[in-house]
């Protein structure tokens, strides 16, 4: 049985399942009550209008609402029907069609085709389409283009098993118009760019209303919206580096949800008024990359040495207060190919030391670039990370404390010394598919990926290998193998899996996901 037929057998019960997650209990009444307005406080906020600029979690807490997903995507359950409604496998042609709404209209009254979500699907793969998009080789990875069959289908070309496609354009694929790019798009700084509200058009239940580069989004309930009415008439979206500033806005009443709250400011919540913690143990990681093509990073006892200097289990405890646990792979647990035969490094500085030594560069002085506010204290960690390899007598290493979009920018960077100035930095990493894939892939593959941050070739091999695996056991193993070589290679200092937590207005239903995903459609008061 096909995919088309089984949910034409399922049909009901599917699309009621994905209806139900655009818009939680919509109806004909306000389903806001006599809440028309509501504030989202970010912890970094976009500089850009273009949902395809960067592989950001708070860009897209903002712009999925704009630009609006292609699916509706269930961590553990899969994909389910949105703008597109339908979809086939073309048995053994490496591809799959699309089959989308005919009503969905964008906010500049276009309608919708299958020619722009072809060509958004291209840009996102093809760097010589013109308007670049960075998110391609860490996002969808094993697409290798799209296609318009005619005005509603799309045929999306891969070469992977047809499931982890899936996943991957399931979670990735957005709709953007085809000319209003072209029209937009800045050759000479390579992005899509606007200054104004009006620059905005998606296809999303919101529009912009008010924009300030940088600080403020303002959307309102798009009147065209070819789905059912979104839960608030008018939106807010702002954002505060500092957890402190966040958790000030929510006790005063300026802010009704945000994110990240750093677990010293979690008993300030609890104890303030009509607001209160939600958490969840994310699908995130946070570790620090070592690209390998620059010194001491090429030496594999180098790497391994600075995963021994580092006392994991002693940063969760003392940095994050329990908000999190210590890792030795590059993915969490709950993911498929998680191997739950891997322990954390634990802290060695003797190894450390000797490992340094057979590596050759004993004496070295290094520097960790950290963010600062885009993760769970995260300068914090950064600088003891960077203060337990400095304990080290053979090891020199000082932190330097960035703005996120400098380590966004360092993590797409590549593998070529001449292309990048930072080989070490932390990041974190969202595996938001539930599949070991998309939490190595982007990192380790070599073949058509300019952006990868390690080059091995037995490591690229295997997941390349892991890729092609249709039977589902199978390909678990291969997985699970997969994040052995990757604990062995060591191409991060493994941290931590991070506790997503958030501060909510308590009258507010809403659960936090575990792919740190924040959908206003979710939500009820």
């Amino acid at each position: 049985m096909d995919r088309r037929t089984l949910l034409k057998l399922t049909g009901a019960a599917g699309a009621t399942t994905g209806l139900s997650a655009i818009a939680g209990c919509l109806g004909d009444e306000d389903p806001a009550g006599d809440v028309d307005e509501l504030t989202v406080t970010l912890s970094q906020f976009p500089d850009t209008i273009d949902p395809l600029d960067h592989i950001t979690g708070d860009y897209f807490d903002i712009y999925d609402h704009i630009y609006e997903p292609l699916f509706d995507f269930e961590p553990g359950e899969g994909i389910f029907p949105r703008v597109v409604d339908d979809w086939e496998i073309q048995e053994g042609e490496g591809a799959t069609e699309l089959y989308i709404r005919d009503d969905v209209e964008f906010h500049n009254g276009d309608d919708l085709t299958a020619e722009d979500i072809a060509w958004t699907i291209d840009r996102t793969v093809d760097p010589d389409m013109g308007v670049v998009s960075d998110i391609g080789s860490f996002g969808l990875g094993s697409i290798e283009g799209a296609e318009a069959l005619d005005e509603t289908t799309v045929q999306v070309n891969y070469e992977a098993a047809p499931g982890l496609a899936e996943f991957e354009f399931g979670n990735y694929a957005r709709a953007l118009n085809m000319e209003w790019a072209i029209e937009n798009h800045d050759a000479e700084n390579e992005e899509i760019s606007g200054a104004e509200a009006e620059d905005f058009n998606g296809t999303g239940p919101y529009e912009v209303v008010e924009f300030t580069s940088g600080e403020q989004i303002v959307v309102e309930r798009f009147d065209d919206y070819w789905g059912q009415e979104p839960p608030f008439e008018r939106v807010v979206f702002n954002a505060d580096g500092e957890s402190s500033g966040r958790v000030s806005s929510l006790e005063a009443g300026e802010t009704d949800l945000t994110i990240n709250i750093l677990p010293e400011d979690v008993t300030t919540v609890r104890e303030a008024d009509d607001v209160e913690i939600r958490q969840v143990t994310s699908f995130r990681n946070i570790f620090c990359p070592m690209k390998n093509t620059v010194e001491p990073f090429d030496s594999q006892e180098f790497r391994q040495a600075m995963n021994y200097a580092v006392d994991n289990e002693g940063i969760v405890d003392e940095i994050l207060n329990g908000f999190g646990e210590p890792r030795g792979q590059p993915i969490a647990p709950g993911i498929n190919g998680f191997n739950e035969d891997i322990e954390p490094y634990e802290q060695d500085l003797g190894t450390a030391e000797s490992l340094v030594e057979e590596s050759g560069y004993g004496g070295v002085e290094i520097e960790l670039t950290v963010p600062q506010g885009r993760y769970l204290n995260d300068a914090e960690v950064g600088e003891t990370v960077a203060d337990q390899i400095d304990q080290l007598d053979n090891v020199d290493c000082e932190a330097n404390v960035v703005d996120f979009g400098i380590v966004s920018d360092a993590n797409s960077a590549g593998v070529d010394p001449d292309e990048f100035e930072i080989p070490f930095y932390l990041i974190g990493w969202g595996t938001i598919t539930g599949d070991t894939d998309y939490g190595v892939q982007g990192f380790f593959t070599i073949p058509d990926n300019p952006a990868r941050t390690f080059d091995d070739e037995e490591l690229s091999d295997e997941i390349i290998e892991s890729q092609e695996i249709e039977d589902p056991d199978e390909r678990r193993e291969q997985l699970e193998y997969v994040n052995e070589l990757a604990h062995e290679k060591a191409p991060f200092v493994f941290l931590h899996t991070q506790e997503s937590i958030y501060g909510v207005r308590e009258d507010i239903q809403w659960d936090p996901r575990e792919d740190e995903t924040v959908y206003l459609w979710e939500m009820e008061t």
